[in-house]
Parts: C-alpha cells; structure tokens; sequence
C-alpha cells in the first residue's frame, strides 16, 4: 500500500509539472504572436524597440506596439511630422530617432501623446518650421540632438524660436553642431534653465553676442572649428562666471592682434578651456600657427590705423589708373569715329538752320500785313 501511494504522488507531481510547463509554452508563444502582429510592416521590433530603418517610408507608422520604448524611423523620406504621426499616445516611449529623414517641418502639437520622451534625434534634416508649440508645457526631454538639421542661415532664427518659449525645463544637453548659425539669436537660450551640455561645433559662429551664455548653468561648451577671431571682454567675463564650465575652442581661426590681448591674458591665468594647447594664430602672417599661449604682447600688432592708411593710398592709386585707362579708351574711341562724328555734327547744324529759317520766315508774313493776304490767296 505504501508503494502504490508512493507511485500515485509521483504521478501526480509529474503531471503537475507538465501542465505548468504547457502553459508557460502556450503564454510564451502568445506573446511571441502579439508581438508580430503589432509590429508595423517594413519594420523591425525586438523587444520594446521598433526599428524602420531606410524604407523610404513617407509618413511615420501608425500600428506601433503600445509598449514601445525606442523608435527609431531613420534614413527615410517624410518631410514633415505633426499630431497626426502619433495619433496613439505611447507612454513608454522615451527615446525617438527621426535622423536623415530630409524633414522640413515639424508642426505643433506633434509630441503631445509622447508625454514621457526624453530623449530626441533630429539631426540631418533640412528643417524651415519648427513650431513653438511642438513640444507639451509638461515635456520631459532631456537630450536633443538637432546636429546638421537645419536647411541654412535664413530660416535659422525662425526655426530656433521653440528654444526661446521656455517649456525645455528639464533640457540638459543640446547638440546643435553642424548648422549654419553664424550669428546666434538673442535670447535663445534663456529658457533652458537646465542646459548643461551645448555642442555648437562646425557652425560658422563668427560672434557671441553679450548675454547669449549667461542663463544656461553650462557645465560644457563647444564651440570648436567655427570662425571665431576674438572672445569681447564681456563673453570672457560670462565664462569666469561659470567655474564648472568646460570650453572647446579649437580650430577657430584667431587673429592676433591688439584685439586679442585680453584672451592670451585669461588663457594663460584660466583652466577652462580644455584644449587650450590647440589655439593657433591665423593671421597675421608672421605669427601663423602659432601657439596663442605662446605669443607676447610685444608681438601682438595694433598699428591698424598705418595700415588702413596704406591700403586707402592703394585704393586711391588704383581708381585713379582705372579712370585714367578709361579716359583713354573713351578719346581713343573719339579720334577713330572723327569723320562719323564731323558729319553728324554737320546734320545737326544744317538741321537746326532750316528749321530756325523755317520760323524766321513765318514770322516774316505774320508781320506784315500785305505778305499775309498774298499767302491766303495763294492758298485759295
């Protein structure tokens, strides 16, 4: 009798066993079934992540699994997004690349149903419009990359004015290199109050304008390969203020002259610039490539006023020769057409004498009284 109770439990245990493991076979295909069934078609999806990758799609899918946490929709050809790419709202998502997709407009409203997104690739676009009210008052971005997104110049300080309405409150790295800024816009970054990280490299800076860093508490900037001349006194004192702060400075092209006194004076007494070791001279001449912490004040040249003089002269010089030249040209041209213009000076004469004879002679008749009626009988 022991053995047979024996026998039973062990029985009984095996099947226990094997219907556990069905089960967990049935969910784990289910699953797997789903899965497949809520991925959108030319895309991938692992996981929480869909990947639709260089399919030249035209639009964004709309058929996105519920629990997606990374999207990435690259390479591809959709030239605008708005609140109809996410009808769905998607609160696992966090990380959305839309990189390479030569986007030009990015409507408003179009993050709303992306409450939880923190982190967003836009780069390698040729974006015109981006609205101010793409993005929630209640958004959580943290990390944005707009690296070469911008289609150029003009439509630069347009396209930026999303930075200026102040709902990037928990923005701490922005990567705008790879634009063609020039001339950063006033006040464009005194609504990220979070801003740590900023990447303006390769962007064709020729200037930092007064105030332009002062709100963002920076703890990095890189402001490498634009065309930077000199740093005014005033953005100096902005950087002192910031003692965190991590500046990259390198292949700028750095005039040294009298202007540039002031910044060989705070690199040589500041730690702040990380590549300091790479700040080369540009011009003048006799001080190409050479180290900014290597050059004296004595070397620095600031006789601007001797050397605009001499380029006036030079100018002057050069207007006089080509007035001169076409003095030349224009007598030369005079002496060849002579007899051209002997003769049509003699039609104008003959011209103006016929027709001078002409009132001459009738103001004769009208004066006198006898003339008149003879010409009035002739006429009859």
């Amino acid at each position: 009798m022991r053995l047979l109770s024996t026998s039973c439990g062990k029985r009984g245990e095996i099947r226990h066993r094997t219907q556990r493991l069905g089960v967990m076979h049935l969910l784990l295909l289910l699953g797997v079934v789903l899965a497949c069934q809520g991925c959108p078609e030319k895309c991938t999806c692992s996981s929480q992540t869909v990947k639709c990758q260089n399919q030249d799609l035209n639009a964004i899918p709309h058929s996105l699994p519920t629990n997606t946490k990374a999207l990435f929709v690259t390479g591809n050809k959709i030239s605008r997004i708005s609140a109809e790419s996410f009808p769905t709202r998607l609160l696992l998502l966090t990380d959305l690349y839309l990189s390479g997709n030569k986007m030009e407009s990015v409507e408003e409203m179009v993050f709303e149903n992306l409450p939880n997104l923190v982190r967003l690739d836009l780069s390698n676009n040729k974006i015109r419009i981006f609205s101010a009210k793409a993005f929630p008052d209640d958004n959580k971005l943290q990390i944005f990359n707009l690296s070469g997104a911008f289609f150029n110049h003009s439509y630069m300080n347009t396209a930026l004015s999303f930075l200026r309405v102040g709902n990037l409150l928990q923005l701490t790295s922005l990567d705008m290199s790879n634009n063609d800024l020039v001339v950063l816009p006033d006040g464009i970054f005194t609504g990220l109050s979070s801003l740590t990280n900023l990447s303006l490299q390769n962007s064709s800076i020729i200037s930092i304008q007064n105030g332009t860093l002062k709100v963002p508490p920076l703890h990095d900037l890189d402001l490498r390969d634009n065309s930077l001349r000199e740093l005014p006194n005033a953005t100096l004192a902005e950087f002192s203020l910031k003692p965190d702060l991590q500046l990259h400075l390198a292949g700028n092209p750095w005039r040294c002259d009298c202007f540039i006194e002031d910044l060989v004076v705070w690199l040589k007494s500041s730690d702040q610039v990380a590549d300091v070791h790479n700040l080369t001279c540009v011009e003048p001449e006799g001080l190409t490539r050479h180290p900014l912490l290597q050059v004296e004040k004595s070397q620095l040249d600031c006789n601007y006023a001797g050397d605009m003089k001499s380029v006036l002269e030079t100018s002057y010089v050069f207007l006089g020769l080509v007035l001169a030249l076409i003095g030349v040209i224009f007598l030369l041209v005079l002496y060849l057409n002579r007899k051209g213009i002997k003769r049509w000076m003699y039609n104008i004469r003959d011209a103006c004498r016929d027709h001078m004879e002409g009132y001459h002679y009738r103001y004769e008749i009208n004066s006198d009284a006898r003339l008149a009626n003879l010409s009035i009988n002739s006429d009859v």
